[in-house]
């Protein structure tokens, strides 16, 4: 929960970099986190990662290649993500950043059944549902805009179940060696996304606000989201994800001014109540376990 309310903040920085290209903000946010990780293994979790490449190397081969495919799948993933993101906040609107979050949920239990096997109930399955008909609606005339969010949506639900396989593995060891492979990507095509590394060395602007969002909405929030999925099924992580869209949606509208046309507020409001659908089912199936 504290990773979603984190990142549904993530706009408020994000909209400071709102002159910088998409690539540039990327750039900058994959290796200063990527440097933060490596200072921090390197200070006082050496033999934590010593640990775990014993523990990568002494598996059965079977294990080695599902750990080695699933945590470079998902770097890309989760490179994708960020890109793809910062482009839609920055160059179309908060909303569609944030109606990206509130479907993604839906999409995550989605995929955890077709993928993973996950169970779902009628009331989960209506909640799909009715996903599916609030991007319709969002579709009228707003295309675009749906598409944008579709993709976001995807790419961040795929990399939640991309990470269930990861079980058993120190989540800070793995996030690190994603973060190095998104660094590996995007370098050599760092001037192709619009990315200038040596000027934004200069740019004391850049570098604060990279730092922040490289620390305070990256790492911690990343490391919290990633923790929580060793107990807990893909499904129920995706469905906390709606708290980020709608601290989001209030940022967008109170805080930016930007305005919905009565289509779209139909569709906001048919995407809350499957959210509110799905998490009353979830409440009455772990209700037993709780007592």
């Amino acid at each position: 929960m504290a990773a979603f309310l984190i990142w549904g903040f993530f706009p408020v920085p994000l909209r400071w970099l709102a002159g910088y290209a998409s690539g540039q903000i990327l750039f900058f946010r994959i290796s200063i986190s990527l440097l933060l990780l490596l200072l921090m293994h390197g200070v006082g979790r050496r033999t934590t990662v010593q640990s775990v490449w014993r523990q990568w190397r002494s598996a059965p081969a079977g294990e080695r290649r599902r750990v080695a495919l699933s945590t470079s799948t998902g770097g890309l993933l989760l490179t994708s993500n960020w890109l793809l993101f910062i482009y839609v906040v920055n160059e179309v609107s908060v909303q569609a950043g944030s109606f990206a979050y509130l479907i993604c949920p839906i999409l995550t239990a989605l995929l955890g059944f077709v993928v993973l096997g996950e169970k779902l109930r009628v009331n989960q399955w209506v909640a799909i549902g009715l996903s599916a008909l609030s991007c319709a609606l969002l579709g009228v005339g707003e295309i675009r805009t749906l598409l944008m969010s579709l993709v976001v949506a995807s790419t961040y639900a795929a990399y939640l179940i991309s990470q269930r396989s990861l079980q058993g593995y120190d989540r800070l060891v793995l996030l690190t060696v994603q973060l190095l492979l998104a660094a590996v990507l995007v370098l050599p095509i760092a001037q192709l996304l619009g990315a200038q590394p040596l000027a934004g060395l200069h740019d004391t602007h850049l570098l604060l606000v990279t730092g922040l969002l490289s620390l305070g909405f990256t790492v911690v929030p990343l490391f919290l989201n990633l923790y929580a999925l060793n107990v807990l099924p893909s499904g129920t992580v995706g469905i906390m994800m709606y708290l980020n869209p709608l601290v989001s949606f209030g940022l967008a509208f109170l805080y930016f001014g930007e305005r919905a046309s009565t289509t779209q507020g139909v569709a906001y409001g048919v995407i809350l109540l499957s959210v509110v659908l799905y998490n009353l089912a979830f409440q009455r199936r772990m209700q037993p376990t709780n007592t």
